[in-house]
């Protein structure tokens, strides 16, 4: 609400002594600082729980449904496939051998980074993949052809916006087990009681 402190006419000034009423008025405006102040508080708070970090516990996918991830996602050598979160970088690894696509794994772990850089050695396609230490919220997706996903549902539903602004209309989003939300996936299948979800960038 906006008040408007232009000039106005001034009150006529009530002479009547102070009375229950007025000590009532006087009692309720003893709270308004109060309520301002919690209402305040309560913004700020919000605020903050939107940029609090969100832990995913690091899961590996199994075998079976990185191969349904990424033939859902329909993965050829022409794509690019980012996997957020990607610990031992399994998906981007299998993308690389199977499909000659290209990957790069995201993780904020050293330690799951180093792994999976042994294990693009050891499959012979570290020519193919990187990976880098960083946070999957802030690292930088646009080149992604294909996104590959297994998080939990918060983190799912706060990366969805970024994904819609930054990836090129086309680019295939699969998600292990968790949805986004009313965001309907385009395709889904179910391996062995997980649900695999699929869903294309649409054009602006």
């Amino acid at each position: 609400m906006v008040t408007d402190f232009s000039e106005a006419e001034p009150a006529p000034c009530d002479k009547t002594p102070f009375g229950t009423g007025d000590a009532h008025d006087l009692h309720s405006m003893r709270f308004i600082p109060v309520i301002v102040a919690g209402f305040l508080i309560s913004v700020a708070e919000a605020q903050s729980l939107q940029q609090l970090p969100i832990n995913t516990p690091y899961v590996a996918s199994p075998s079976e449904i990185v191969d349904t991830m990424l033939e859902l996602a329909g993965v050829t050598s022409s794509d690019i496939v980012f996997d957020l979160g990607c610990g031992d970088g399994r998906i981007v690894i299998s993308a690389a051998r199977k499909y000659g696509a290209h990957g790069v794994g995201i993780d904020i772990n050293p330690a799951r980074v180093e792994e999976a850089r042994a294990n693009a050695r050891s499959a012979g396609v570290a020519d193919r993949v990187s990976f880098e230490v960083n946070d999957l919220f802030d690292a930088d997706i646009h080149n992604a052809t294909v996104i590959a996903l297994y998080l939990l549902p918060d983190a799912n539903l706060r990366l969805r916006p970024r994904l819609l602004r930054e990836l090129k209309p086309g680019t295939r989003v699969v998600s292990h087990s968790f949805n986004m939300g009313d965001w309907k996936p385009d395709k889904q299948k179910v391996v062995n009681g997980d649900h695999v979800y699929l869903w294309t960038i649409p054009e602006p």
